[in-house]
């Protein structure tokens, strides 16, 4: 009896295989937690990073564009003007609808005008959905709005027979959320009482 315990104790062999499976087992489990913590870490700084990609999104696409022509409402004769323009919006694809508010007053939407000698940061608008609409004053998905925007006085467009025709002007839609929505376009050679705006 006594040498068969003497042989245990002189050979080493099943005890550094033991060993070696515990350090293993140590390493695997050690590595399943890391790897568990370093994944958990990655899914918060990728929803982090996905809402910031969001809001950046937001910030630079315009939450509403054109949606037809723009057209001008005008006064021909002999000191011929242009007195209303007429854009209408709709939502962009994807985005979350728009309070654009009852008209100007409430500041929740702006509208600029600018030509080569005015510019006005909130000139005067009403509103008018068209089509279907749910009655409220948000602008949502399959809804168009139509803008009647006063041209301001002062502008070239109000300004002498010369002034008026071949005018380029510029308008800046500028929604509550979203980056502002540029409309560009020239007067036509001659002011009727109605222009569709190329």
């Amino acid at each position: 009896m006594k040498g068969i315990f003497n042989f245990f104790t002189k050979d080493g062999k099943a005890f550094a295989g033991l060993e070696s499976a515990i350090v293993l087992t140590t390493f695997v489990v050690v590595a399943a937690v890391f790897f568990y913590v370093f994944l958990g870490t990655g899914f918060i700084t990728s929803e982090a990073n996905k809402k910031t990609i969001d809001e950046g999104a937001k910030q630079t696409i315009s939450s509403v564009e054109l949606a037809g022509g723009v057209i001008a409402k005008g006064a021909p004769g002999d000191a011929p003007r242009v007195d209303y323009i007429i854009v209408t919006l709709k939502l962009t694809e994807g985005q979350s609808p728009v309070d654009i508010g009852t008209d100007n007053t409430t500041g929740i939407m702006l509208v600029a005008y600018t030509d080569n000698a005015t510019y006005v940061p909130d000139v005067k608008w009403t509103k008018n959905f068209i089509g279907y609409n749910n009655g409220d004053n948000v602008l949502e998905q399959y809804e168009k709005v139509e803008l009647n925007i006063t041209v301001p006085e002062g502008s070239m467009l109000k300004g002498s027979k010369t002034q008026v025709v071949n005018k380029e002007f510029r308008l800046e839609v500028k929604p509550k959320i979203g980056a502002i929505l540029p409309i560009t376009r020239v007067t036509p050679p001659q002011i009727d009482k109605v222009m569709n705006l190329r």
